[in-house]
């Protein structure tokens, strides 16, 4: 029964550092079996801003934390236009991990992440052909096990302030991808907001994922709440979504929800999952 941490959108460089401690404080409590990282290491892909994160995750993996994470929007420079076209994630593959859909196997889930980040956009992500095949292949050889797949851009154009926010690019693809592949869970960020939904309730082609978005966890630039992560304890075809939430002073645990697959859909359940911690 593993237990994942997921976070989003850091934003070094545009952080608060007491965050940051409470953060790392909240990970260690809870014994994660990974931690999630959905993009947006950097606020704007400087070279001092990716060093920072390098330290945070340094201070996780000496913890004894495994930590899986994708690029964001925000790890593509902006103002540096032929760094953003002709080596886009230089930076981010020198200081946080050379691999940009990076694959890691639990006892008791398979975890993949996919970049979405593009020099040509500059905040809407996108997937490739080549990624649906990856996506494809790698989830081909896991058996009996939840298949999670993580990006930084949603794949479904979620409501944010009132308003739809854009999906992925390519998303209509996209999710008979993730169909075939049979994925589980997706974890996304960069919309700043936390929320969970089952995918039949976005998207008629999405199939039977869990959708889980999460907030910000470090960032100073909110949308109408407070940073928040999300614990997510699994078990088999039941999951719980715990919401950290900071109060000014630390991360707590916050709202609670166990939802159970019933054929090819995710309902709310009552009994949670309690996972065991890591050593």
């Amino acid at each position: 029964m593993p237990r994942l941490i997921h976070l989003s959108d850091l934003h070094f460089g545009a952080h608060d550092e007491r965050l940051v401690e409470a953060v790392e404080a909240r990970v260690h409590e809870e014994k994660p079996h990974l931690v999630v990282i959905s993009g947006d290491f950097t606020q704007r892909a400087r070279t001092e801003q990716f060093q920072e994160a390098c330290r945070f995750l340094d201070r996780l993996k000496q913890a004894g934390h495994e930590v899986l994470g994708v690029p964001g929007n925000h790890d593509v420079p902006l103002y540096d236009v032929l760094r953003r076209f002709l080596s886009p994630l230089t930076r981010y593959k020198r200081f946080i991990d050379e691999t940009l859909c990076p694959w890691h196997e639990l006892d008791g889930a398979a975890v993949l992440g996919i970049n979405t980040a593009r020099s040509l956009t500059f905040s809407d992500g996108r997937i490739s052909h080549e990624q649906m095949a990856f996506i494809r292949q790698a989830f081909e050889r896991v058996r009996d096990v939840p298949r999670i797949l993580v990006t930084h851009h949603p794949l479904f154009a979620l409501p944010v302030g009132g308003e739809l926010a854009k999906a992925v690019g390519r998303s209509d693809l996209a999710l008979d991808a993730i169909g075939e592949a049979g994925v589980d869970i997706l974890l996304a960020g960069h919309n700043h907001t936390a929320s969970t939904h089952s995918a039949r309730d976005l998207a008629t082609r999405a199939g039977a994922a869990l959708v889980i978005q999460a907030g910000t966890a470090t960032s100073t630039r909110l949308r109408d709440e407070a940073q928040s992560f999300n614990r997510i304890d699994i078990e088999g075809e039941r999951v719980t979504l715990t919401l950290q939430c900071w109060n000014g002073h630390a991360f707590v645990s916050g709202d609670e929800q166990t939802y159970a697959r019933q054929g090819d859909h995710w309902r709310l359940a009552h009994r949670p999952v309690v996972a065991e911690p890591a050593n």
